[in-house]
């Protein structure tokens, strides 16, 4: 009997010592999922961070890459630049393969494009509504010459055209001799630096004609240089010269009284006067570029034909004298 009373003590104990610390097994359970529920939020929180961070990342480098790839300002100077069209009509000529003359001054783009012939005698940076509205600024065309792989020549019109940017596409509106604009969209590529001795070349010769430099009939001088031969012949200069409906006669005056005719192309002068050097009236076809001519001298034992080149100076151009 003592022993069943013992024994029934001893369950009732542990009963209530079973009782008394379950809420402490609760509590200590609840603790321990709440801490690893926030541990686990955190952790969540963290990975998203470093998540958005790695975006972040990449964006950010895709960003640098993208100005990479459109390419900083070009730094001053001349380039050759591929400049392509949307048009078999409106490109740039043969000759040229596909590509015009880049100048970059001041972080501002012009390219000069010489195209297939004089059939396109305006250009409009924008679209072809816009060209026709007041105050449109419209690009007049130079006279470019073109040498073709046979060597045959030919001259087109050419335009000097405001680059906005490279590898992006811009609208550029003509108009030809039917007189109606048309939209076109055109790109500039590939720029590549030309040397300094290339860009003086090219700047050397650059012809424009009385037209481009808007010269109205009259009488006017110019410098004018001279090279080939032997070094020892020259030309006055300045040289007059006259503008009549566009056309420019120069008269060349040589060192020498032994000249006794000219060749420009296959057409020959013969000298304007009998006493004194020899002096010629002869056709100039533009300026800023050596034009070639031959010359013949009786100096010699027997005749010699002598070729040359004229360029006649546009920045120096003055009225003569009356």
């Amino acid at each position: 009997m003592k022993r069943s009373v013992a024994m029934m003590a001893c369950v009732l104990s542990g009963a209530l010592m079973i009782g008394s610390y379950s809420p402490v097994f609760a509590e200590g359970a609840k603790a321990v999922s709440a801490k690893s529920a926030a541990q686990e939020s955190e952790d969540t929180e963290n990975t998203q961070e470093k998540t958005e961070e790695t975006k972040t990342d990449e964006s950010s480098e895709e960003a640098k890459a993208d100005d990479t790839a459109k390419g900083d300002v070009l730094e001053d100077g001349v380039y050759t630049a591929e400049f392509d069209t949307d048009s078999s009509m409106f490109h740039v000529n043969e000759a040229n393969d596909g590509k015009g003359e880049l100048t970059v001054k001041d972080g501002k783009m012009t390219i000069h494009v010489s195209l297939n012939s004089k059939k396109i005698v305006n250009l409009f940076v924008g679209t072809a509504e816009d060209a026709q509205k007041d105050g449109a600024e419209i690009l007049e065309p130079t006279t470019d010459t073109v040498t073709y792989s046979d060597g045959m020549t030919d001259e087109v019109y050419g335009f000097d055209i405001p680059v906005p940017a490279i590898d992006e596409e811009f609208d550029v509106a003509l108009i030809g001799t039917k007189d109606k604009w048309y939209d076109h969209k055109v790109k500039v590529t590939n720029p590549e630096k030309k040397s300094d001795a290339s860009v003086e070349t090219t700047e050397d010769t650059k012809k424009v004609t009385a037209e481009d430099l808007k010269l109205k009939d009259g009488d006017y001088t110019a410098e004018v240089k001279m090279e080939g031969g032997s070094g020892k012949a020259s030309v006055t200069s300045p040289a007059k010269f006259t503008v009549k409906d566009g056309e420019v006669t120069a008269s060349v005056e040589w060192s020498s009284p032994y000249y006794d005719y000219m060749l420009i192309g296959d057409e020959k002068y013969e000298p304007v006067n009998e006493d004194g050097n020899s002096v010629f009236e002869i056709p100039v076809d533009g300026f800023d570029y050596p034009m070639e001519v031959v010359a013949d001298t009786v100096a010699m034992s027997t005749p010699h034909e002598i070729e040359y080149t004229l360029q006649f100076d546009s920045a120096s151009i003055k009225e003569a004298d009356k």
